[in-house]
């Protein structure tokens, strides 16, 4: 395990890092041309093989990678903690568009968000699996769907949420609700596997 930890855990807060600053310029620009921009998160995460938790949940074994799991997952939001620490300095602005889609998400609830990640993460998994076989165009093409779809990735939301105000994150609402992401987001990755019978899966 402190070997999966050395080895991941920098990958991974790498990742978290790359993804906000999709959500960055998606939060600046905003519409289509943020949702088609936000891609350069994913298609950095995937060119220099970072650990991303949408990434990666969908091609664990069923044992022995739910402690990797987990420590990318931790990377990912350290990532997003350390980029959304400097943003909420350097763009100040940010702090409003932040806490506008933490208060959707608030609203929606747990089991809304929950299902929304669920597309998530059946897009995320499928553009990864096109993009390991060198076929980019679906990586390009997921983020914006899975945006425009109004869907949860669970790592940018981890950075909106740390961007919001601080009274407004610590709150067990945002847990419950945040839980359903992570959770959603990897139902969704592993959908594949659970309804695509084993023997002809690639």
């Amino acid at each position: 395990m402190k070997e999966t930890f050395r080895t991941h855990f920098p990958l991974a807060i790498l990742a978290g890092l790359c993804i906000s600053i999709g959500c960055t310029v998606y939060m600046r620009v905003g519409g289509v041309a943020g949702a088609v921009l936000f891609a350069f998160g994913l298609t950095t995460v995937v060119y220099y093989g970072l650990k991303l938790y949408t990434g990666t949940a969908g091609f664990i074994r069923r044992s022995g990678d739910w402690g990797m799991l987990l420590i990318v997952l931790l990377g990912n939001i350290v990532g997003c903690l350390f980029t959304s620490l400097a943003l909420r300095y350097a763009h100040p602005d940010l702090v409003d568009s932040a806490s506008a889609i933490l208060s959707a998400r608030l609203a929606k609830g747990p089991l809304a968000c929950f299902l929304l990640a669920v597309g998530c993460g059946f897009i995320m998994t499928t553009a990864v699996q096109f993009a390991r076989q060198g076929k980019m165009l679906p990586l390009l093409l997921g983020v914006p769907v899975f945006i425009l779809c109004g869907f949860a990735h669970s790592i940018a939301d981890a950075f909106y949420f740390l961007t919001a105000p601080w009274s407004q994150v610590f709150r067990w609402s945002v847990l419950l609700v945040y839980v359903a992401e992570v959770l959603g987001n990897f139902v969704g990755c592993n959908l594949y596997r659970w309804v695509k019978p084993r023997e002809v899966q690639a």
